[in-house]
């Protein structure tokens, strides 16, 4: 543990995934303290001799050889011996060594395997060559994935012994399926053939995003690389994309491969094919796996993605030197008299001037203290006027503060009542000059102005407006204060539109179903939940109404009226 520099993962789907990716990175790396692998013991593959007079499914480890098909690896021998074990039972081909078998045709009598359906007896000419190369092949199809004819007869088999009551094999018959499934389990770390390429995975947020490559050598993933990258003003798909390969390929000089997968094409992906075809000195493709074992694989990689930025963020708020120095830059940057420890900010969100809403979002010593969100409903605006909306709610805020102040002077209490009572180190609105300005009308109305810091962040630059400044404050993009600053800003956006959406949702319900005689609250909720929602209610026919046991025949034709009507 003292000489590990740092740690890292990688998620997987699976347990048997994680042994075989381990695997294949001890194998690559060769680290020093590991305790297993450490002989070179490979992992067994399932093997079929095709190029025998009369081929034969063997366990195998090791270096492959000419003339055998290799299927796996697989994660443990006994899997893989459980699905030999299957195969023969239902394609009985010979395990026996060619020197058994040689004896056996001398002596013209099969052994043991034969005459308990195990093998199909070609050392005795009891199944013709082309018969069993047909059930070669049947083996090869099962082996590659394409097993659901066996599968669906296994099937067939244990629900008829069930139905004759042999229980016992029916049983036996549920363990040879379970086998199969358990041997046959997608391997999606591991790609079946033997390629060269780099699968890339992007998750991104309003701010950055992380790219992951997983490095696959013939056939295995042999690496993984990450790295973030800070988001333009107008970065999009293209630039993205665009900015990794750049990143990846001539940065840092990376190998580049036959293949690239990608989660979506760039818009002009021939002029990016051509570029790294030049550098690389022959073709290479980008393409957007639809299915299979290299599409789970840009699953696995999107997933790895997602969690590194999502560990990125925490490492941006749960780190307390990080969100010291942010509160600090904070007010240095923004000329405030002391570190903001406590920052509420405020967003509006509406459709096209319907339900307005106000959020109020708090970070405290930099984290979000979830306990003190609030949202506003604004009901004294009228059409689309966001500065009036701004207004409204924090004229109700800060009155809430003077008032509590006001009642804890006259009651000489010192105790914080409420949320309401703590008044910010910084007052942040999302916008620009607009939205300051009001903030700043209402923090006058009130005598505060000189108290309570205010800010504005537009979103559009991510340029800061103070009062008293006509430029912007432009702070480092990857600065720890302007992340922070952001955080919040997107936060307070998301717990808008969050209740914004609610309200919408439940007038748009009310509004379709309101005034129907004889469908009160109670009744009304009890349609939603047995329809299973209101798109379901609404593309409801009559009949589907009058068949509601609970709901009378007139009730159920007038909802279908209004429905429609509307």
């Amino acid at each position: 543990m003292s000489e590990a520099a740092s740690i890292e993962w990688i998620r997987v789907g699976t347990d048997p995934e994680a042994v075989l990716l381990e695997y294949s990175l001890i194998k690559e790396h060769r680290p020093r303290f590991n305790i297993q692998l450490r002989d070179d013991k490979s992992y067994p593959f399932l093997a079929l001799t095709i190029s025998d007079e009369w081929p034969r499914p063997v366990v195998t480890r090791g270096h492959r050889k000419r003339g055998v098909r290799y299927f796996g690896p697989y994660a443990s021998a006994g899997s893989i011996r459980d699905t030999l074990d299957m195969l023969v039972k239902s394609f009985p081909l010979r395990t026996c060594s060619d020197s058994k078998m040689e004896r056996h045709r001398k002596l013209g009598r099969p052994c043991l395997l034969y005459h308990i359906d195990r093998c199909a007896g070609p050392c005795i000419g009891a199944i013709s060559k082309d018969d069993y190369s047909h059930m070669v092949d049947q083996t090869i199809e099962f082996l590659e994935g394409k097993s659901n004819a066996v599968l669906d007869r296994l099937n067939s088999e244990m629900e008829s012994a069930s139905e004759l009551l042999e229980f016992e094999k029916a049983a036996r018959i549920r363990d040879r399926i379970n086998s199969a499934l358990r041997a046959l389990e997608t391997q999606q770390m591991i790609v079946e053939a033997a390629e060269d390429f780099d699968a890339l995975g992007i998750a991104e947020n309003e701010i950055e995003a992380c790219i992951q490559v997983f490095h696959v050598r013939k056939g295995r993933v042999v690496g993984r690389w990450g790295f973030e990258l800070d988001k333009m003003n107008s970065s999009d798909n293209d630039e993205l994309i665009s900015r990794s390969l750049n990143v990846l390929y001539e940065e840092t000089q990376m190998r580049i491969p036959r293949e690239i997968l990608l989660p979506n094409l760039p818009d002009d992906p021939e002029l990016y094919e051509s570029w790294l075809s030049v550098k690389r000195g022959s073709k290479v493709s980008l393409r957007v796996p639809k299915r299979g074992e290299k599409r789970r694989l840009m699953e696995i990689v999107s997933l790895n993605a997602e969690g590194e930025l999502a560990r990125a963020w925490m490492r941006h708020g749960m780190d307390f030197r990080a969100r010291s120095e942010a509160l600090a830059g904070l007010r240095d940057a923004l000329g405030l008299p002391e570190a903001p420890l406590r920052i509420e900010c405020y967003d509006m969100s509406h459709l096209q001037g319907t339900d307005y809403v106000g959020s109020m979002v708090v970070l405290e010593d930099g984290l979000p203290k979830k306990r003190d969100y609030r949202h506003f409903r604004v009901d004294s605006v009228g059409g689309n006027d966001d500065y009036s909306a701004m207004r409204e709610v924090l004229t109700r805020r800060i009155a809430r503060l003077v008032e509590d102040r006001s009642e804890r002077e006259r009651s000489g209490s010192m105790a914080m009542t409420t949320s309401f009572s703590y008044p910010p180190g910084l007052l942040l609105v999302d916008g620009g000059k607009g939205q300051l300005k009001v903030a700043q009308q209402v923090l006058t109305s009130f005598g505060l102005e000189h108290s309570i810091p205010v800010a504005a962040l537009a979103k559009r630059l991510e340029e800061v407006f103070v009062p008293g400044r006509d430029a912007p404050i432009v702070l480092d993009r990857r600065s720890p204060s302007l992340v922070m600053l952001q955080r919040i800003r997107d936060e307070a956006h998301r717990f808008a539109i969050t209740y914004h959406r609610s309200l919408r949702n439940k007038r748009m319900v009310i509004g379709v179903l309101d005034g129907v005689p004889g469908l009160g609250p109670v009744r009304r909720k009890r349609l939603i939940e047995e329809f299973g929602g209101m798109k379901r209610v609404i593309s409801a026919q009559r009949e589907d109404f009058l068949a509601v046991t609970w709901l009378p025949d007139k009730v159920a034709d007038l909802i279908y009226s209004k429905i429609h009507e509307s």
